[in-house]
């Protein structure tokens, strides 16, 4: 990179990026938040459109699978129309849907709506990631992610909360309607705060064939482990696992082929990027699947109703929201594999005080280690995600993060599917030598639990392979200038 294009970046001021901040974590809140909220709702969503449980579970299903297959077309939209553009189309679109779904008269409308907002939602988390990674000083680049990571860990944990009260004291149509006044907000913020796109006309024509078997694989993978978590040998799951595995399959073989690709695989070939995306697969597992079991416990053994389940998990969001910053403080300082280390030993200690639940165990203890679960993951996800994006060119950060967001969702579906299926396998064997139905239960989520726990052994042990990335080059092959002032430059 030259010296000229150089100093420019170097006098982006923290102070300076509060603005774009403010425009992308306003869009990522509202798309994060509509992926927890629909849960809490089903039961309401049964009663008023008459459905059984399997027609409504897709509105949770459809939208996971529009988001799959969209993600992977975000880079090439950004560099092409500009980063700015596509992510205010993008919060549009998923405005949009979400007052088209308290409008939906059918559960078949409602699971078509909800696509529609999956397929506007998809684009926005990791456009907004790589605009801000890409104006943020390089010294300062753990606290700006770090500030970032907030709404990612907080608005899960808020789903819950926001959505109770909502179903439970007003109806469930404004679990969506109130995405309206966050989505207007957000385009108005972000017209006036994020910095103007210069297009880049030499971006190619698009990657066809990539295009075509991206969302095929996504799609047809999340669906099959989705089917998965109630049989993993039924045809449906068969046949969806065998179609996404050919179609990614095909699409590795494809974009390693192609000069311009869709997704940036060839990032892979860093040892760092590749042990940083491992590592981060690895804790998704063990922490958002057992993320997931808690608030199943507490309302189905413990008897809680859905508000007061969100109101006990609301404290782990805090934790989460105190050591972002914190870990991204640390993060600028000591670099991942301290910071790292230190999230996953307190998540898998965490992990290990639920796997000893049991039917005396007081809620105090639970709130105590879904806290200590919240900490852990603002240390150790920040960390682990700010060092994937540091491995790789700087030019390259629009194309891998569409790669590690769709990755993760694949990921994220393997968790809830595989440790839901292990906890229903470990429940009837329990009830097969325990007569109390709680008690038998209660067993097979401490079974469960302490799968997790060997899991995230496994990532706090991976985790001292972490290194410093090696110093990657901003340009390409030709010499130009591939990064000059990032504020001036998002959509290049």
């Amino acid at each position: 990179m030259s010296t000229k294009a150089a100093a420019p970046e170097q006098s982006v001021s923290l102070r300076s990026l509060i603005g774009p901040l403010m425009a992308v974590i306003i869009g990522m809140i509202m798309v994060i938040l509509d992926s927890t909220v629909v849960n809490v709702a089903i039961p309401g969503l049964q009663a008023d459109f008459n459905s059984p449980l399997t027609t409504i579970q897709w509105t949770i299903t459809g939208y996971t699978l529009a988001l799959s297959a969209v993600i992977p077309l975000a880079g090439w939209m950004s560099d092409r129309f500009g980063a700015k553009r596509i992510f205010l189309i993008s919060i549009v679109l998923f405005t949009l849907g979400s007052v088209l779904c308290a409008l939906a008269q059918t559960a078949e409308q409602l699971i078509i709506y909800r696509i529609l907002q999956g397929i506007g939602g998809g684009m926005v988390s990791p456009i907004g990631m790589a605009m801000v990674f890409r104006l943020a000083p390089a010294d300062k680049m753990g606290s700006v992610m770090g500030m970032l990571g907030i709404p990612m860990l907080l608005a899960p944990a808020l789903g819950p909360v926001l959505s109770g009260w909502l179903v439970e004291y007003v109806t469930w149509q404004w679990i969506f309607l109130i995405n309206l006044p966050i989505g207007i907000a957000a385009v108005i913020v972000g017209i006036r705060l994020l910095p103007q796109d210069i297009i880049n006309k030499k971006v190619p024509s698009l990657d066809i064939w990539g295009m075509l078997l991206a969302p095929i694989a996504f799609a047809t993978l999340a669906y099959g482990v989705t089917q998965g978590g109630e049989s993993w040998t039924s045809r449906p799951t068969i046949i969806s696992l065998s179609i996404g595995a050919v179609a990614l399959i095909l699409f590795i073989i494809v974009e390693l082929r192609h000069k311009q690709p869709l997704l940036e695989l060839r990032a892979f070939g860093s040892s760092d990027f590749t042990r940083g995306v491992l590592i981060s697969w690895i804790t998704l597992i063990a922490l958002f699947g057992a993320i997931l079991l808690v608030p199943i416990y507490l309302q189905q053994i413990m008897g809680y109703g859905a508000l007061k389940t969100g109101l006990i998990l609301l404290p782990q969001a805090l934790a989460s929201a105190v050591m972002m910053p914190i870990g991204g403080k640390l993060f600028d300082k000591f670099g991942a594999r301290p910071v790292s280390i230190i999230g996953m030993i307190i998540i898998t200690a965490a992990l290990y005080m639920l796997s000893r639940i049991s039917l005396d165990t007081s809620i105090g203890m639970i709130i105590t280690s879904i806290i200590m679960m919240g900490a852990g993951m603002g240390l150790s996800m920040m960390a682990i995600n700010t060092h994937v994006l540091q491995s790789v060119p700087k030019k390259l950060v629009t194309r891998v993060t569409p790669l590690t967001t769709a990755a993760q969702q694949v990921v994220l579906s393997f968790a809830v599917a595989g440790l839901t299926g292990y906890l229903t396998s470990r429940i009837v064997h329990h009830s097969l030598s325990i007569t109390n139905l709680s008690e038998a239960s209660t067993a097979g989520y401490g079974d469960t639990f302490l799968v997790a726990t060997a899991i995230a052994i496994l990532g706090g042990l991976l985790s001292f392979t972490l290194r410093k990335p090696k110093k990657q080059p901003e340009d390409d092959a030709d010499g130009g200038d591939q990064n000059p002032n990032p504020v001036m430059m998002m959509g290049h």
